[in-house]
């Protein structure tokens, strides 16, 4: 169903592809990929664990501050709840591990979309920024002088796709290619270059407040490619069909074009 605006109403993932060792789905935007305590949108695992109740005890444990335990079953990567898109998870066990060594030696090949606030006058580039956490805000990562705690390498290559105004207001359109995993990397990223994410509440703040954000109501970061070996012994390439907004938000903005 969709939304005046244009948005996409999930009722639940889409299945982009299934064998006997994973599942490859469609996040829809607003759900958590896990529980994580203290929120009760509609999580991912509980509806795998619904339809694959052998993949229940697959995975590694994760745990809440106050020490509770979170059910992950399945999940080998993460997206934020903001984020839609494709995701990968887990049936059992082995599949699990050969997931995650993917990941771990960096040979999953990621494409996400965004719109921004601004120009990105660089049709391509590469963002090596060191990542630790905010120390304005603890729900907050920073690629900025004064970050705080032990410093992670991040690296994210970028190309412009384009950009134009919306309303009298500037706007980029992009492909994100993160060469690292570090949570919230893409946003922390962005906002150390002074290029927040369209709708970015907890990393736009300062200008979602004043901008008219493409007359949408969702943060604008998809993860719309996932590339990667599976267990099955073959490299596939799964894509996230872009959600109906990403489409108009580039129609909304003047004279842009795919270059």
């Amino acid at each position: 169903m969709k939304t005046e605006n244009g948005a996409v109403d999930n009722k639940e993932p889409d299945i982009l592809y299934e064998d006997e060792d994973v599942l490859v789905i469609n996040k829809p935007y607003d759900w958590l990929v896990h529980e994580d305590g203290h929120n009760d949108a509609p999580t991912v695992v509980e509806w795998f664990v619904a339809r694959v109740p052998k993949a229940a005890e697959v995975g590694e444990p994760g745990y809440a501050r106050d020490g509770s335990e979170l059910n992950r079953a399945g999940v080998v990567h993460r997206l934020d709840r903001e984020t839609s898109g494709v995701l990968i998870l887990a049936k059992n066990q082995d599949a699990h591990q050969y997931l995650k060594q993917q990941f771990k030696d960096r040979l999953v090949g990621k494409e996400y979309r965004a719109f921004v606030y601004g120009r990105m006058n660089d049709r391509w580039g590469t963002i090596n920024r060191p990542i630790g956490r905010s120390a304005k805000d603890h729900r907050r990562r920073s690629a900025e002088r004064g970050a705080k705690g032990v410093l992670r390498e991040a690296i994210t290559d970028f190309e412009r796709i384009g950009m134009g105004e919306y309303e009298e207001e500037p706007f980029s359109y992009i492909k994100l290619m993160p060469k690292t995993g570090r949570t919230h990397q893409l946003r922390a990223h962005l906002r150390a270059l002074d290029r927040s994410i369209v709708n970015d509440t907890l990393y736009g703040e300062h200008k979602t407040s004043v901008s008219n954000n493409l007359a949408t109501d969702r943060l604008m970061l998809h993860a719309h490619l996932l590339e990667l070996a599976i267990p099955s012994g073959t490299t596939e390439r799964f894509i996230a069909p872009l959600p109906n907004i990403f489409e108009l938000a580039a129609e909304r903005i003047e004279g842009l074009k795919e270059e």
